[in-house]
């Protein structure tokens, strides 16, 4: 069942893109545990809002936004700067 304010598709697309990354993760490193959830709202004030608890926050560096010689993208820039946890940033 969808979450609240997120549409059934945007709720099967989410599904789909943790469900492979978890696959790709356990299929390479079988002992890392792997917790998955869907969070509506912007990535970057659900990210750092999460880091509160976090013991480490890992975002990629650049999203899919459309400034491609950008270092790092608008939402790892945010959680770099704002995160309540160390921030690791992979490209």
């Amino acid at each position: 069942m969808a979450q609240p304010g997120v549409s059934a598709e945007g709720q099967r697309r989410a599904e789909r893109v943790l469900r492979m990354a978890v696959e790709r993760v356990r299929s390479e490193h079988p002992s890392v545990e792997v917790e998955t959830t869907v969070i509506e709202g912007p990535p970057a004030r659900v990210l750092v809002d999460m880091s509160a608890d976090a013991d480490l926050l890992v975002v990629g560096s650049r999203g899919l936004g459309g400034f491609s010689g950008l270092l790092l993208g608008s939402v790892s820039h945010q959680c770099v700067h704002h995160a309540h946890c160390p921030v690791t940033v992979v490209r």
